[in-house]
């Protein structure tokens, strides 16, 4: 059993896919570091000095490389559903879910966030605010196409293991 959690950046993916496997005792991947890793650089570094083309095609691979893994929660970055087949890959090998927010609650975890962003360096105020609901625009058809949806910004394990798992 693979669990993706989906959504947009700053909806929590990775705090809340820890948290998660812990308590299903799964290990735990964020599809950004796998590619920090092994690029040995930073994703806004490997932005930069590539190119978004590039680093799709290396989130690609590193999503296609949890398909043989068992009992694993993967935080997915917030544009792999809307790349290649990757939504279709990941209904076919695991449970999607979700992490749905409305772009003022995205908005405010983003501007206080610690780690950057390349897709919103620069970016504050109403204009992350219109780059958010734009983005999210184009992306949410894609996230929508998940197994589950649940609310992203009072979200606990509990409710994805009761979704999941039926109990």
């Amino acid at each position: 059993m693979r669990i993706y959690l989906l959504g947009f950046m700053g909806c929590g993916k990775t705090s809340l896919g820890k948290r998660l496997a812990r308590k299903l005792d799964y290990s735990f991947m964020d599809i950004d570091n796998l590619i920090e890793e092994k690029e040995g650089k930073s994703i806004h570094d490997i932005f930069e000095e590539r190119g978004e083309e590039y680093f799709r095609q290396l989130e690609r691979e590193r999503l296609q490389g949890t398909k043989d893994l068992s009992r694993a929660i993967i935080a997915t970055g917030g544009g792999t559903p809307c790349y290649f087949d990757n939504m279709e890959f990941m209904n076919a090998h695991g449970v999607t879910v979700y992490l749905k927010m409305s772009p003022v609650s995205l908005s405010y975890r983003l501007k206080n966030a610690k780690r950057k962003r390349p897709l919103i360096d620069g970016l504050e105020g109403d204009e992350l605010l219109a780059f958010i609901k734009d983005k999210l625009g184009e992306r949410e058809p894609f996230y929508l196409r998940s197994h589950c949806i649940i609310k992203g910004e009072s979200s606990k394990p509990s409710q994805i293991i009761s979704l999941v798992f039926g109990h």
